[in-house]
């Protein structure tokens, strides 16, 4: 029988795990901070004056009633074939391929009449367009 005491191991803390997690967590906070530099660039904005007039000669706008029927630049079109809507969206056309064709489509017009006017745009040559809206707080009205 061996009564003799056994030697106690006396605690090790091993700081090395706790080390690689640190650098862990160090190495995304360096990585996910973002760093702003405002202060090393000096920039005028450019500021829109919104009483300034548009640029009325280069747009072209076409309204599309809730029954599908269009009118280019206040003017109502018979038909509603694309090859039609495309050779008038080209004579309304002055500035050339720079005009903005700006498709003001009723909320109840169908969404293939819109769609023919984007192709009628891209026959006629505009790449440009844009569709009008109106805020919510006069759709009320």
């Amino acid at each position: 029988m061996n009564f003799r005491p056994r030697q106690k191991e006396e605690p090790e803390i091993n700081l090395i795990p706790f080390i690689d997690v640190l650098l862990v967590i160090l190495i995304f906070l360096m990585l996910s901070t973002t760093y702003s530099k405002f202060t090393e660039l000096q920039l005028t904005l450019p500021v829109a004056d919104a009483q300034q007039l548009r640029d009325r000669p280069r747009e072209v706008i076409v309204a599309v009633s809730a029954d599908g029927r269009y009118a280019v630049n206040k003017t109502a079109l018979d038909g509603r074939q694309v090859e039609q809507l495309a050779s008038t969206l080209a004579q309304a056309a002055t500035a050339g391929p720079d005009s903005v064709v700006i498709i003001s489509a009723d909320a109840s017009a169908p969404h293939q009449a819109v769609i023919t006017v984007m192709e009628a745009a891209r026959r006629a040559g505009l790449s440009q367009i844009t569709f009008a809206t109106q805020s919510s707080a006069t759709a009320g009205r």
